[in-house]
This record gives structure tokens, C-alpha cells and sequence, in this order.
């Protein structure tokens, strides 16, 4: 009986330590000094941006927000597979598609490119910032990468998929199962 407890507790000891080394893997890749992410505008939202100068009246956008723990000055990338010019848009607070010029920080519309666009900010701790990819005309939409690097680390709030809820439910209820099983086997 106790050589059975002490096989039990090693399984839970073992358990217990690759979940605890999922959730710092998990932590130390939601925070980092620089951060990317990627993205489709294509089928997204549109924003009409004539408020800007620029040509789009109907350009497809992503929007994801983000915050920094440290105040500074933070750079940003967009690069783009657009079939014309990749734009980017920063805002404080929140993001109006319905208009545009609140809480508008800063953006681009050129790098090096017409695929690539940045910018540099101060950001201030704490503050919510939402960053937003989208074209500078209604054509312009595809697959894109956000590069933000700075002093701090930035925290991006990714709004899951439904395909990632399905997964967890299923991840959830197989744990679940399983734990019955052998319950009842007992």
C-alpha cells in the first residue's frame, strides 16, 4: 500500500511540475521587451480613413490592444503582405472605427516600402493602447506581423478564436472524463 502511495505521489509531483513549467513558459511568452504578433486584415472590419488623407473609404482593419509596464519611448513594425500600402494607426484609451481622430496618437503609412510601416511613441504604464493595421486604400488588405519593442514589456490582450474555445472545452472535458474513469474504477 505504500509503495502504491508513493507511485501516486511522484505521478502528482510530476504532474504538478510540467504544469507549473507550461504556465512560466506560458508567462514569460505573453510579456516580453519585444514582442510580434500576426494577423489577416482580409474579409476584417472596415474603418473609412479619408479623415486622414488617405484614399480608403472602406479599408479592411485589425485592431489589438495592448499595455506596457514601463513608461518610454516603444517603436513599432507593421509589415504586410498588402497588395498595395500597409498603414498603421495608434490610439490611447480605445478605438472608434466610426471616428477615427479620437484618442489618435500617432501612424504611417511608409518605411522602406509600401509593405511596411513604422513609427515611434512614448507610451505611458498602465494605459491601454490599441494598434491598428489596415491600408491606405480599399484594396489594400492581407496578412501582416506588429513588431513592438521598448524599455518594458508589453502585454498584448489577444481575443481568442472560437476554434481555441472548442479546444479548451474539449482539453477540459477529456480531463474530465478521464478523472471519472477512474473514479469509478476505484
Amino acid at each position: 500500500m505504500k509503495k502504491e502511495n508513493h507511485m501516486n505521489a511522484t505521478k502528482f509531483f510530476r504532474t504538478a511540475i510540467a504544469t507549473s513549467a507550461l504556465f512560466v513558459g506560458l508567462a514569460a511568452n505573453a510579456s516580453a521587451a519585444i514582442v510580434t504578433w500576426t494577423g489577416d486584415t482580409t474579409g476584417g472590419p472596415t474603418v473609412d480613413l479619408t479623415p486622414f488623407d488617405l484614399e480608403a473609404t472602406a479599408a479592411h482593419y485589425a485592431a489589438t490592444s495592448f499595455t506596457v509596464d514601463v513608461s518610454g519611448e516603444y517603436s513599432f513594425l507593421l509589415t504586410g503582405t498588402f497588395n498595395t500600402d500597409t498603414v498603421t494607426l495608434l490610439y490611447e484609451n480605445s478605438f472608434d472605427p466610426s471616428d477615427v481622430q479620437t484618442n489618435f496618437i500617432v501612424g504611417s503609412d511608409d518605411d522602406v516600402t509600401f509593405n511596411t510601416s513604422s513609427f515611434a511613441a512614448e507610451l505611458t504604464a498602465g494605459t491601454t493602447y490599441t494598434f491598428v493595421a489596415t491600408g491606405y486604400d480599399n484594396p489594400s488588405f492581407g496578412e501582416y506581423s506588429v513588431t513592438i519593442g521598448g524599455p518594458g514589456l508589453a502585454t498584448v490582450s489577444a481575443v481568442p478564436e472560437p476554434a481555441t474555445y472548442a479546444m479548451l472545452g474539449l482539453g477540459l472535458a477529456a480531463v474530465g472524463f478521464t478523472a471519472r474513469r477512474r473514479k469509478a474504477q476505484k
